[in-house]
């Protein structure tokens, strides 16, 4: 027995495995049924459920269960596929190990900023609530994948992006990191979502991912950005202007080349307006560093439940 997940309200989807080419085919109402489309060999069958918790895939997950029968006694209709039931071990595996990938689906998009520069994204799931993530200097777009995946089971949207500099992105000003827009990243990033159906956005940025997220809420027009949560960072700009709840997350021996970052974060901190928190972790991860340690699970719940309060 093998199970798997699909996409309620699709008329099919399909992947390709070394066993050969698969369909998922939705029907509506009807059976949900998976078919190799060069043997038509059939092996799964399935109810719907509108009721089953977000996987990555939004509105509604379908659950399916796949077997090989013993026997097939019924001849199939006229036009329909002819079932095959010496279904080989290696088409279940293909199968088995590919659904998975179903669930973690996102796609790549690009989106301009007000600068000319040229930002590229990983987006995963649907939803009218959505979050941006916001890499650090040592990090990329694809460093967020588990926590993306973690969001979108939550019901939330994801655009993971790469600053300018990074990966396919472009802007200017971008082969100096210090003095680099950053903020005009976020802000597209925050448009791009909010043009294409988003209600509410917020974003959780990274080292200098988060001081960009916060430079972009002082920037930006009330309401734009609506949370922000600050790992081992801080605004670069006086945190007395921003205009989103925040939460901000640090090790408490986290260090930079100039010393301890707590005493700068706490300081950019008390400046905020609120609603905020400040949690402390024992340790020296840094920012993304945190998701390394053993602390991870607590900042993911940390995150989600700021992320997901009225």
């Amino acid at each position: 027995m093998i199970n798997g997940i699909g996409k309620n309200g699709f008329s099919q989807f399909c992947f390709a495995g070394a066993a050969g080419f698969w369909m998922v085919l939705d029907q509506q109402d009807t059976p949900m049924m998976i078919r190799n489309s060069g043997t038509n060999d059939f092996l799964c069958a399935s109810t719907r459920s509108s009721e089953s918790p977000g996987l990555g895939l939004q509105p509604a997950i379908q659950s399916f269960s796949c077997f090989i029968p013993a026997t097939h006694t019924e001849p199939p209709a006229r036009g329909e596929p002819t079932y095959n039931p010496r279904m080989s071990a290696i088409r279940i595996l293909t199968l088995a190990l590919a659904l998975p990938l179903l669930a973690s689906a996102q796609r790549s998009v690009s989106f301009a900023t007000d600068d000319g520069g040229h930002i590229c994204a990983d987006l995963y799931g649907e939803g009218s609530r959505a979050v941006v993530l916001a890499h650090g200097g040592r990090f990329n777009k694809e460093s967020w994948r588990d926590q993306a995946l973690s969001l979108t089971a939550a019901g939330f949207q994801i655009l993971a992006i790469d600053f300018r500099g990074i990966g396919c992105s472009t802007g200017p000003g971008q082969a100096d990191f210090d003095t680099a827009p950053f903020d005009k990243d976020v802000l597209a990033a925050v448009h791009y979502l909010k043009t294409n159906g988003a209600r509410t956005v917020s974003i959780v940025g990274g080292s200098f991912g988060g001081a960009a997220a916060g430079d972009a809420s002082i920037k930006s027009a009330p309401g734009e950005i609506d949370r922000i949560v600050f790992l081992g960072a801080a605004p670069n700009l006086p945190a007395d202007g921003l205009k989103s709840r925040a939460l901000f997350i640090v090790a408490r021996d986290d260090r930079s080349g100039s010393g301890l970052r707590l005493p700068g974060i706490q300081a950019q901190y008390k400046r905020a307006p609120q609603p905020k928190q400040l949690i402390v972790l024992e340790g020296s991860a840094h920012a993304q560093y945190l998701f390394q340690t053993d602390q991870k699970a607590r900042v993911m719940r940390e995150i989600l439940r700021f992320l997901s309060a009225p």
